[in-house]
């Protein structure tokens, strides 16, 4: 990306490992963590976007329980992630009212982002803490994950929250300077990799493992997390976060560390996501006002433009819009499962309460989670 490009970007999610954010094993490094939260309050005055994907509930909760290696069993690394989370909320939160900003805590476990209603609850959730100007830090929910407590890693869940809330940029903050050509602890003559497409095969040639201990992700997560947030069309970096100033010097256009290109356009990503990933599980028929407000507004869709629902479908379902021709237009996750839809379609937003007793969202289809076909 170039020099304008960065200064163009809107959301950001930084993630920072666990041997960063721990001193090998002595607890929480709170001096580094108050250089990260003074950039990140820093991006906020420019008017950007950020989320922060924090890694170190284990190894905090491992300082805290006086362990020297970290656990094996679930049961005993869900009980050091229990008493570490408590030690990292307070830490972010300190921090953040330092710069006069709340941050919120966010505990996810892959099953919020594979089941598409909850999905679509933890978007709605992180979007609304956003426009509160609150910076969300998330963490994998390790007290409950019953996957081995993982992800596998927090690399994966940064670039799940990227495709979440349509992310610009995954900055991904380790002990390393970035990706080499080959092991730099190994070849003294190993080169940095400045810039590479996500999907070069070279890149698995060159990644290797984690040797800090106390993470779980080594630049193969990162690569593997990097091709995940492209397929929203999001740039990921991964660079060394020791470095002096480094998120404020990657948004500035300063040439940091290594940059994964996306290989498709934002726009052009999702809708292959969209189309290719996920099964449609309705249909809806729009009347020629809906149509239009879709193909020629850029509008998101509403319950009054819908002629029929048909389908058995979910809250966070992808369902696709004909005309009244029968003519595919659009796709997208839908806020209000089949019978909910059948209920208040062709209704106005504000009759929705009395129709249904609630209101989940006014649109019945946001256009963020539509694309056109």
């Amino acid at each position: 990306m170039s020099r304008s490009e960065f200064q163009h970007i809107k959301r950001i999610v930084v993630k920072i490992g666990s041997s960063l954010l721990t001193q090998a094993g002595a607890g929480l490094n709170q001096a580094a963590i108050k250089q990260w939260v003074a950039q990140i309050s820093a991006l906020k005055q420019q008017g950007k976007e950020v989320l922060l994907v924090s890694s170190g509930a284990v190894a905090e909760g491992m300082a805290r329980l006086n362990l020297a290696q970290r656990p094996q069993t679930l049961h005993e690394l869900q009980a050091a992630a229990a008493v570490g989370q408590m030690g990292l909320v307070r830490t972010f939160e300190h921090q953040f009212q330092e710069f006069g900003l709340h941050a919120a805590q966010i505990l996810l476990t892959h099953e919020d982002l594979s089941d598409r209603q909850r999905y679509l609850n933890a978007r709605s959730t992180l979007l609304e803490l956003l426009k509160f100007q609150v910076i969300p830090v998330i963490n994998e929910n390790d007290t409950v994950a019953t996957d081995e407590i993982r992800f596998g890693d927090n690399d994966t869940l940064g670039a799940l929250v990227v495709n979440l809330v349509e992310a610009d940029l995954l900055i991904i903050l380790t002990d390393q300077q970035g990706l080499f050509d080959a092991d730099p602890s190994l070849n003294p003559a190993a080169k940095l990799i400045q810039q590479a497409a996500v999907n070069d095969p070279i890149l698995d040639v060159v990644a290797g493992e984690s040797r800090s201990g106390l993470g779980r992700g080594g630049m193969y997560t990162k690569i593997s997390a990097a091709r995940l947030a492209a397929r929203s069309g999001a740039t990921t970096i991964i660079v060394a976060g020791e470095i002096e100033q480094v998120i404020t010097r990657i948004i500035a256009g300063d040439n940091l560390g290594t940059h994964l290109m996306p290989n498709l356009e934002p726009l052009a990503a999702r809708k292959q996501w969209l189309a290719g990933h996920l099964q449609v599980k309705g249909v809806l028929v729009l009347d020629a006002g809906a149509v239009d407000m879709l193909l020629t507004k850029g509008k998101s869709l509403l319950a009054i433009g819908i002629i029929s629902a048909s389908g058995n479908f979910k809250r966070g379902d992808l369902v696709t819009c004909h005309d009244s021709q029968a003519q595919e237009v659009a796709r997208g996750l839908i806020n209000y499962n089949s019978l909910e839809t059948q209920k208040i379609a062709g209704n106005k937003s504000s009759e929705f309460a009395d129709i249904l007793g609630y209101v989940d969202e006014k649109e019945l289809i946001h256009r963020d989670n539509m694309v056109l076909v």
